[in-house]
């Protein structure tokens, strides 16, 4: 299981992964004028200050974003999300990382409105501070699967929901595939993007079954391994399933994976892989 607190894990090659591939779902939402809901289960800091002492501990964020900040041959569909890291270190230097909150606020519109979950006290207010001043964001101190039952459907009828657990419980997959299947069908038509880590093959393919099992319908599959998968050390990748994913979404995602597989790959192994979980 992860450490609860994401300070650990800030910037990671699993936050590249998970939040270059959230930066181009919203940028397809914000193509259409009318208001869209951007809804998060598990919301943390909002922004991440990589040289605190969590995240110095491991300096996950080396092997990650501080792989890709500075890379001039990244593809445009990644550009983005980029662009979004260097807005919070304008001074050039790596010291910010922006989570899904701030990624989510600097995307979104005027018209645009913002959910974030988020349970643990301390990293609520942090969040709520980081966000005082943004009429557009509501931070909500309750259960993040909780949170989703009390806000879908959102009015706007439009949006993005994030359902993204800090797993550091066992049977998370579990929770989280039923979370999926209660908010959809709550709201059939919403987008909706589950991160997940990779486990134990065994254990990722019984979850596979599980989501199949729920009758939702146009689920695209992406993952990122930079570890082989007998690997257990450490995290060895992760992954993300988008139902209903924005037109024009599949594609750029492909060429996000094609060129992060390489580029983060640990004792030279990097794989990815993209499917249609269940078609439409």
């Amino acid at each position: 299981m992860l450490a609860y607190r994401h300070l650990f894990h800030a910037g990671n090659f699993a936050d590249a992964f998970k939040h270059a591939l959230l930066a181009r779902l919203l940028v397809a939402l914000g193509r259409k004028e009318k208001p869209y809901a951007y809804i998060e289960s598990h919301a943390g800091l909002g922004r991440y200050d990589l040289t605190h002492p969590w995240a110095q501990k491991n300096a996950e964020f080396r092997d990650g974003i501080g792989r890709l900040w500075e890379r001039e041959d990244a593809p445009a569909a990644l550009a983005t999300y980029l662009d979004l890291v260097r807005a919070e270190n304008p001074d050039g230097r790596l010291r910010f990382y922006p989570g899904s909150p701030v990624i989510a606020a600097r995307l979104a519109r005027a018209q645009d409105r913002l959910v974030l979950a988020e349970l643990n006290e301390d990293d609520r207010a942090e969040l709520a501070r980081v966000l005082a001043h943004d009429r557009r964001a509501t931070v909500l101190g309750m259960d993040g699967y909780q949170a989703l039952r009390a806000n879908l459907p959102p009015k706007e009828r439009r949006g993005l929901v994030m359902i993204d657990s800090s797993f550091d419980r066992a049977g998370e997959l579990a929770r989280v595939t039923e979370a999926l299947a209660g908010a959809h069908a709550r709201w059939a038509t919403g987008v909706f993007a589950l991160w997940y880590p990779l486990m134990a093959p065994q254990a990722m393919r019984g979850f596979e079954r599980g989501v199949v099992a729920t009758g939702i319908r146009k689920i695209l599959q992406m993952e990122l391994s930079v570890r082989p998968d007998e690997w257990t050390e450490t995290l060895r990748g992760t992954g993300m399933l988008v139902v209903n994913p924005p037109f024009g979404f599949a594609p750029e995602a492909r060429e996000i994976l094609a060129f992060l597989a390489p580029a983060l790959a640990q004792s030279g192994y990097g794989a990815d892989r993209m499917r249609w979980l269940v078609p439409e």
